[in-house]
């Protein structure tokens, strides 16, 4: 909820308290008038009725935010203005000169909320005031936020522990009971205006807004800022300025500025095996820890370091994070898609069978071995690169899940190691001989006809594929890429089946053959 709401519905309430004795006369202008310049709806939802005379068109100005579920290039939410809040309908937001009856409605509410809302005609502007129940705030902990059902507002005070975007101001925030992500900080006219906050990991801030659950995350969406206390311990720098380490590990610096009774510092159990204190200075206001990072034989890793102080009444933290680049590792999809959630770097292999549709920025694809098959969500270098379906392309990233599907995140696409083009079977048959040079061929399954050739389904792949144009021998298959001969048959391929490889062309004693990776079958009809 935004604080200038709370400030405006208690002035509703003081009006409404008269309104028995007084009638309530709504301010007349030339331009435009409405019936009433105060509208009640009821906390389990209901409607209420506004009449506008206008002396030309009028329309009500859009003075909301709104997030349209989709990002711009850069992954920033996209957003767009509209006449009402979210939560208020109505039936007609514009109109033309004369009488119009405009129906408000609303759902019902778990908590009183009022809005302001603005008509405009020829120059002149009328203000609405609308309500719905008393707008109260329930005063919570972290852990009754996160218990609590959505929709509802909250006021809570913690501490901010990390910083997430500073245009809209996402940020943590987290006290004894636990921690919950404030998406979006506005100000007293509802503007994003981080800046003016002054907010910084360690400070202690009280927020208002609305709690909404997002694949699991509970966050207080556009909170107000209620008050904000500065911590008495900041991180005044870090060395390596970019806090990371490389894998053969080392030292890390932070510098502190410090005004309560000394320093504690904690490290995270999970990084207590490779990290340690080297040894903490102090002075007055300062102070000085280094840490000592062990070689990394794994994949990237790294912790968040808490600094503490008091004032002998209060405590206060300051946090710092720390990475430590790691080896790639290089594994076959099944081995990815069995590993966990983290920051890991993986390098996979594979052919690309699809692109995602869903990704408006084109940027994720399938990627397909001999084990299994996964998504690569927004690969950086993937449009650049100019790759396609069937190309055979190495990436790295981050094991990650989207509502437990999972995929590779935060990639880059390494290398396009062989672009694959479709190709007819009889353009193929009168390529030369290169076993780097790979092409999609799709035909029938047939029993081959020329001398020196076999027929095998069941182990090897062993047959001819034929399309229009003719028929070419394959001399084997492999499941897939990265793959092995000899394991054709589980595959389930028939005679008439439509098969799909990626092969390259061989010869020998003069007949004409292709080794394939497979790459998809349909079953003949």
């Amino acid at each position: 909820m935004k604080l200038r709401y709370s400030i405006a519905a208690i002035a509703s309430l003081l009006l409404f308290a008269t309104s028995c004795q007084e009638e309530n006369i709504p301010t007349q202008l030339d331009e435009i008038q409405v019936s009433t310049s105060y509208i009640s709806l009821p906390m389990s939802g209901g409607k209420a009725e506004l009449v506008v005379k206008a002396a030309e068109a009028w329309e009500f100005e859009k003075l909301f935010s709104v997030k349209t579920g989709e990002k711009d290039a850069d992954g920033k939410d996209i957003y767009v203005k509209q006449p009402l809040p979210t939560w208020l309908n109505a039936d007609k937001t514009s109109g033309g000169a004369g009488e119009t009856t405009i129906i408000f409605t609303a759902p019902e509410t778990l908590d009183g909320r009022n809005t302001e809302l603005h008509i405009v005609c020829a120059g002149a502007t009328q203000y609405i005031n609308v309500i719905q129940g008393v707008a109260g705030v329930s005063p919570a902990t972290c852990a009754e936020v996160i218990a609590g059902p959505d929709s509802k507002t909250y006021r809570v005070t913690g501490v901010c522990t990390r910083i997430a975007n500073t245009n809209y101001g996402n940020w943590y925030l987290q006290d004894a009971t636990g921690e919950i992500y404030i998406y979006g900080t506005v100000d007293a006219t509802g503007k994003y205006n981080w800046a003016s906050f002054g907010i910084e990991v360690g400070d202690e801030v009280t927020v208002e807004g609305p709690k909404t659950t997002y694949n699991g995350t509970v966050e207080l969406v556009d909170a107000s800022v209620v008050k904000v206390s500065k911590s008495l311990i900041k991180v005044a720098s870090v060395t390596p300025e970019d806090a990371i380490l490389p894998i053969e590990g080392g030292e890390f610096a932070v510098e502190l500025t410090c005004k309560g009774n000394g320093v504690t510092v904690s490290i995270p159990d999970d990084a207590k095996e490779w990290l340690s204190i080297a040894s903490i200075e102090s002075s007055a206001s300062a102070a000085t820890v280094i840490f000592k990072a062990a070689a990394n034989q794994g994949g990237d890793r790294g912790t968040t370091l808490t600094f503490n102080t008091t004032d002998g009444k209060k405590s206060y933290s300051a946090q710092t994070t720390l990475a430590q680049k790691g080896a790639i590792l290089e594994v076959t999809v099944a081995d990815f898609l069995a590993a966990e959630v983290g920051t890991v770097q993986y390098r996979l292999t594979g052919i690309i069978t699809d692109l995602y549709a869903s990704d408006k920025q084109g940027k994720s694809f399938y990627i397909q071995d001999f084990s299994d098959k996964t998504l690569v969500y927004r690969a950086e270098g993937f449009i650049e690169a100019g790759a396609k379906v069937g190309d055979i392309v190495t990436v790295v990233g981050q094991r990650g899940a989207y509502k437990d599907s999972p995929q590779m995140v935060s990639g880059t696409f390494e290398e396009l190691k062989y672009a694959v083009s479709p190709i007819s079977v009889a353009d193929f048959r009168n390529l030369p001989d290169n076993t780097e040079a790979f092409y999609m061929l799709t035909g029938t399954v047939t029993q081959p006809t020329e001398d020196n050739t076999k027929w095998d389904l069941e182990k090897y792949g062993n047959f001819d594929l034929t399309d229009e144009t003719g028929s070419v021998y394959i001399y084997g298959v492999y499941v897939g890429w990265g793959g092995k001969k000899g394991e054709f048959g589980p595959l389930g391929v028939k005679e008439g089946d439509e098969l799909t490889i990626v092969a390259y062309k061989t010869s020998y004693k003069g007949l004409t053959e292709g080794v394939g990776y497979y790459f998809s079958h349909k079953a003949a009809e």
